[in-house]
Formats: C-alpha cells, structure tokens, sequence
C-alpha cells in the first residue's frame, strides 16, 4: 500500500503535469483574443513607433489584434507598473525601452524591479542617439568638439528632452568619459529643445536619430557622432564616437516584455513570431530607417542584454548624481 505521504507526492505529480499540459494547450492555441500592448511613451513618437509596426505586423500573423496602449507620465514608469502587475497570460505585452534601464537606479522608490518583474520576450533592434551641433560651433568633428569645450569650461549648454531621458544620459556619459564640462538644460521633450539648438541659444545634444535625422539632412545642424559602437548605414558618413573615445556606447535598445510569471510556452511562441517578424526584408528596411537594425535573439539573450543596459545606466547615473523620489 502507499503512504499517504507517497499518494500526495503523486497526486502533486499529477497535478504538476496536468499544469504543464494545459500551458502547452494554452500556448497551442494562443492567441485567442487580443492582446494588449503597452507603451509607456505619448502617440507619435519614435518609441510608439516601433510598437505599432511591430505590432501591426503579428496581429497579421497570429489572427489577433495587437491593441497598443499608450500610458505615458511619471517618466515612463505608469505604464511599466501595469504592465508588471497585469495578469501573466500572455494577453498583456509591454515595449521595453532605455527609460526601463535608467529608471532602475534614476527613481529611488519604484514599487517594482524591472529586471526580475518583467519577462524578456524578444528584442527589437538597437537605435543611436546622434551627437548634433548647432552650426555655429567650430568643430567638424568629435575630437575637435573636446578640445573646443576643454577651451570653453562651462560655456557649453548641452541640450535633452529631459532630466533622465537616454538623451541627457548620452551626453552625461560623454562627459564622464571625456572630461568635458557642459551645462545641462533640459527641454519637456526633443521638439523645443531642437528648435533651441537651431536658433543657437544651446550647442550640442544627443537626440535620438528619428526626430534630429532631418534637421541634419537639411544642413541646418551638423552631426559630429552617432552613439552605436559602430556607424549607422542612415548616416555612413559620421563616425561613431566610439572611434575618439573608446568603449563609448549609449545607444537605446528596443524590446517587448510581459508579466514575469507568464509561460514560457508563450513567451516562445512571442519571441518565434517576432524574430519571423523582424528577419521579413520590409520589416527589416523599415527598422533601417528608424536608425537600427533589426536584432533576432532568444528571450535569455535579450534578458542578459536588459541586464546589461541596466548596469551601464546604473554607472551615467551614478555619475551624474542623478535621484528622482
């Protein structure tokens, strides 16, 4: 006869497997209603963007609509913590994005931890910032742009679309790495910020190549560097930064998350779509254009890059002396 101890291990055993067999049932025939995909940024802008081509593109596939819900304000992390405490099923979906990093160590009192709240899916692709000039100043390049403001301490106003944004960040990590003294002024968004730079009342910023790109097209600013550890084909002419100030890399890494405990069998059958996605030579030219390719990795490959990023921000914002209650 079994014990009673025996017979329970059993049962658990039954049970355990009968769990597992309704998942793989469950990720079989996933999708069956539509999915929520959450953006913690306003409509319209690059990262909202990159939600809705992506987005568009596996309600195709998968016969269910990708409904994108944008929940902006309080620097992203609204519409991050309603990705964390939604129901881990598989039906809601959240676009990571280099706000996820920085915020980690930028807010002292989150009310998650994004690294272990949030199940890496699949990435995206990789975007530069573009180190950009207003025309007035003298340097042709990024070596020449050092000596120019190691000749001018404090006289250079560096420009962001906020206080903690990846564009302020880049240009903290710039000076970090380069000894250079600029004055930071922060804008509510890249669009006043760029109109400034333009009239001439800042100098530099490090904008995300989307909403600078045809500014620098048109001739009325000058890029300097783009801030991949390589060139980018949507600007072959100007160098990486990398290649004046080694190991320099401030790029904003793109990616789609869902609620930690959501099955693998889902988070699988998400990262297969996606990468199928991504591999589609549209999708891909698309992508190209918005400044990155795409990047096809497993959901651990992408979790080791989230882990990753989130330690080099870790660093810019130390740095920076950077709190936000």
């Amino acid at each position: 006869m079994f014990s009673r101890r025996a017979a329970i291990g059993l049962m658990a055993t039954g049970m355990s497997s009968l769990l597992v067999s309704a998942r793989r049932a469950a990720a079989a025939d996933y999708p069956t209603r539509p999915i929520r995909f959450l953006v913690a940024h306003p409509p319209g802008g690059a990262t909202d963007i990159i939600a809705r081509l992506i987005g568009q593109r596996l309600s195709e596939r998968l016969g269910q609509q990708f409904v994108i819900e944008n929940k902006p304000g309080a620097g992203n992390n609204i519409g991050t913590e309603a990705a964390v405490n939604a129901e881990p099923d598989g039906y809601t979906v959240l676009l990571v994005n280099p706000a996820n990093y920085i915020n980690t160590s930028l807010y002292a009192n989150l009310k998650f931890n994004f690294v272990n709240d949030i199940a890496p899916v699949a990435s995206f692709n990789r975007v530069p910032n573009v180190m950009t000039v207003n025309k007035d100043v003298p340097a042709k390049t990024v070596a020449e742009f050092i000596d120019y403001v190691k000749k001018n301490p404090g006289k250079i106003n560096m420009a962001s679309s906020g206080n903690g944004t990846s564009v302020h960040l880049s240009g903290e990590m710039f000076m970090a790495m380069t000894g250079c003294q600029m004055q930071h002024v922060p804008y509510r968004g890249a669009a006043p910020a760029i109109t400034d730079l333009l009239g001439g009342q800042v100098q530099v910023i490090f904008d995300n190549m989307p909403s600078i790109i045809q500014h620098i097209r048109s001739g009325a600013l000058r890029a300097l560097g783009v801030t991949t550890a390589e060139r980018s084909p949507q600007l072959p002419d100007v160098q990486a930064i990398a290649e004046t100030v080694p190991g320099y890399e401030a790029s904003a890494l793109f990616g789609m998350g869902a609620p930690a405990k959501t099955p693998r069998e889902i988070v699988g059958r998400l990262n297969a779509e996606i990468n199928a996605v991504l591999a589609e030579p549209e999708m891909k030219q698309r992508l190209v254009e918005l400044g990155g390719e795409p990047l096809i990795q497993s959901p651990e490959a992408f979790g080791g890059m989230i882990k990753a990023e989130t330690e080099k921000w870790r660093k810019v914002v130390e740095f920076a002396g950077l709190k936000v209650e």
